[in-house]
């Protein structure tokens, strides 16, 4: 019997190039998940969505629909779609030999989608649905690429090198994911203009299909061992409801298996929504900017690579179960303590968003803007109010000169000493805005809105948050940029690891010749997870807060990973041999 090194060196061209082109597909969706989903799409989207709506805007009574909640609700609806068709999808591509074609389709509908988006940035009040809906899409295509993409591995190569094949896909993934995203964060910090990020996300579809077109040219359409002809999609439905309803008849054959994919449903559930969400979360309710987001997801990318790979080492040396327990244990610290993380409260003057100081020459006060007021003010209410009073004689907002930067080039504003006294720094009590008053005669003061990211302490969860500001991020000076950079380091030395051993894990009691039809099973409780996670926190996050949110999704975890105990790995492996022979057996003698 050949040992997994043996195993490495007597690989054929063909098995090398095809184990290669399975990790290249995950390089090219890597483009999209990272510089899309994660880094730039949550803060361009929460700030689409600001610059229509304001803050927030109320549905069907009390429940509050703020960015963050809106990207949860588009995550899930595409997500729950793919999870109730995967069953059937994976049973009729178990019969027939339309794994890679279905793997290309569904790249097409999520590349399509990708480059959509980018028309969001030409539009007006409804750019932020557009950007709902292209993402909707874009997310239909990768969620139902991966269904046929995870179908694909047991037919890389033996049970034992699947931990070896997996996370080197992973590791793949997160390269090739931070290189183009190193690339658009560079596009993103030295260039201006409103093309920049719509080019970024068409740049990122084009990567994804132009990467995995190397997929498609060097894995061959895996051997189906019981081929069936579908003569039409009545037929294969037909099929698809026989074989599924024979399939939970039979389910209780793997007992491991359902044990494992319970865990997984809940462990999974946690991580995938802290991926998911993690972007709009610290864009909206952090308030992180573009580029702060970009640079950790991109941490996140190179942090993960190695890590992907050590877990592998750790799975060798112990066991896959023990290093993916270990994995979803680090989960459960990092998703409590990003409850926790909290922008540091205002000092200086030049951190407010606006900033009146008075002039001794003129008698009034210059206004600058922490950002150029276009990006800054929106459609809200209380954004309106205090444009209102700019629209006056009594005020003017600061400008830029054409082709500068802001605020190196910026012009000051003005107003008046009566505006002032009429009440102009009240508008901000209850808007997402702070304001800052130097040098006046009278006496100096600073407003913070209700709204505004650093003034916390009124909704559930809060008083975590506060007190960790209070007692380790203000004394230790981390502000939330560094404290959303330690989440970053944190996840990414878990993500690989959690992932790629699950699914290997996954590979290991599963008979290989039902693999598709378990792998739409697999297909289906991970998708209803990413649906189900998303779904969870908009509503707990709809009526609770954004932080009792993220509360349960690490609840999530914590299920998962004690479940996950009760797994038996060597009986599952046992129980899906047997199912091999058998089938084997069945189809030889039925030729």
């Amino acid at each position: 019997m050949q040992t997994l090194k043996e195993k490495r060196e007597n690989r054929s061209d063909e098995q090398k190039k095809s184990i290669f082109g399975y990790g290249m597909y995950d390089w090219a969706k890597s483009a999209y998940e990272t510089s899309v989903v994660t880094a730039i799409l949550p803060a361009w989207f929460t700030y689409l969505f600001i610059r229509t709506n304001g803050s927030a805007f109320t549905l069907l009574g009390d429940f509050t629909i703020t960015a963050d909640i809106a990207w949860a609700f588009a995550t899930m609806a595409s997500a729950m779609l793919i999870a109730f068709v995967s069953p059937a999808l994976g049973i009729i591509a178990d019969r027939t030999t339309i794994k890679m074609w279905m793997l290309r389709l569904f790249t097409i509908i999520g590349v399509v989608g990708t480059v959509a988006l980018a028309i969001g940035g030409y539009l007006g009040a409804g750019a932020w649905l557009w950007v709902w809906v292209a993402y909707f899409f874009a997310n239909l295509g990768l969620n139902g690429a991966s269904v046929f993409y995870n179908a694909i591995l047991p037919h890389m190569g033996d049970e034992d090198e699947m931990d070896e094949i997996s996370n080197k896909a992973f590791a793949y993934g997160y390269l090739g994911g931070g290189i183009l995203l190193l690339i658009h964060l560079v596009m993103v910090l030295s260039l201006s203009g409103d093309w920049v990020i719509p080019f970024t996300l068409v740049s990122s579809g084009l990567w994804w299909y132009g990467f995995a077109y190397y997929t498609f040219k060097h894995i061959p359409e895996p051997e189906v061992e019981n081929p069936l002809e579908i003569t039409g999609i009545g037929h294969a439905t037909k099929i698809a409801l026989s074989e599924l309803r024979q399939t939970v008849k039979e389910i209780s054959k793997f007992k491991v298996l359902t044990i494992y994919m319970i865990a997984y449903f809940l462990f999974i559930d946690g991580i995938n929504s802290v991926t998911a969400l993690a972007g709009s979360f610290g864009s909206a309710v952090l308030g992180i900017d573009i580029g702060t987001l970009m640079l950790v997801i991109m941490i996140v990318q190179f942090v993960a690579a190695p890590a992907a790979i050590g877990f592998t080492k750790m799975a060798e040396a112990t066991s896959t179960k023990s290093a993916l327990t270990m994995a979803c244990v680090g989960w459960c610290v990092v998703v409590v303590l990003a409850v926790g993380f909290a922008p540091l409260e205002l000092e200086s003057h030049s951190e407010y968003d606006v900033q009146l100081t008075y002039n001794e020459t003129t008698g009034e006060y210059d206004v600058m803007t922490i950002s150029d007021p276009d990006d800054l003010f929106g459609g809200g209410a209380s954004d309106k109010a205090i444009l209102e009073v700019f629209d006056t004689d009594a005020a003017s907002l600061p400008t830029m000169k054409e082709g500068g930067s802001w605020p190196d080039d910026a012009i000051a504003g003005s107003i008046s000493q009566t505006a002032i006294d009429s009440g102009f720094t009240g508008l901000f009590s209850d808007s997402r805005f702070s304001a800052s008053i130097e040098g006046s005669p009278s006496s100096d003061s600073t407003t913070v809105g209700l709204d505004h990211p650093t003034n916390i302490g009124d909704e559930a969860g809060d008083g975590f948050a506060v007190w960790l500001r209070d007692n380790f991020w203000a004394p230790l000076s981390f502000t939330v940029s560094t404290q959303f950079l330690m989440l970053g380091v944190m996840s990414g030395s878990l993500l690989g690891g959690s992932q790629g051993l699950a699914r290997s894990l996954f590979c290991q009691i599963i008979p290989e010749t039902r693999s598709t039809e378990f792998f739409g099973f697999f297909g289906f409780f991970g998708k209803v997870a990413a649906f189900m996670g998303p779904l969870l926190y908009a509503f707990v996050g709809g009526f609770f807060g954004s932080r009792m949110a993220l509360v349960s999704i690490a609840l999530l975890i914590v299920a998962g990973t004690l479940m996950l105990k009760a797994v038996d790995v060597e009986e599952g492996i046992r129980v899906a041999a047997e199912e091999d022979l058998r089938n084997r057996g069945f189809y030889a003698e039925a030729e």
